[in-house]
């Protein structure tokens, strides 16, 4: 089970972008991360007529490692580290390390 999954609410701890919140679009295999609208990088395009694509500046988000997020605790209003807990119907489920709350429904 990972810590962090798609469509979670993140925020940056370290880099350029500390202290943005966003959403988790997707989870890559390599440990790395798509988080809207974070780690923003502006790509030098050349136009592709076949594919319908105009040239110029364009900005592309691009992945950042999961050990530079954290997830957002809304009690907390600020980020938490994650961990483990078995339920009495054995599920496993995630919770805010700080104040046991369930992460999961």
């Amino acid at each position: 089970m990972q810590k962090i999954k798609k469509g979670d609410d993140v925020i940056v701890i370290t880099g350029r972008d500390k202290g943005k919140r966003g959403t988790v679009l997707k989870v890559l295999p390599t440990g790395q991360l798509m988080v809207e609208n974070i780690n923003m990088v502006k790509k030098h395009q050349k136009p592709n007529p076949q594919r319908g694509q105009a040239g110029g500046i364009i900005d592309k988000a691009m992945p950042l490692d999961c050990s530079n997020v954290a997830l957002y605790n809304p009690q907390k209003g600020r980020g938490d580290r994650v961990g483990f807990k078995l339920l009495e119907d054995g599920r496993k489920v995630r919770v805010f390390k700080s104040n046991g709350e369930v992460v999961d429904v």
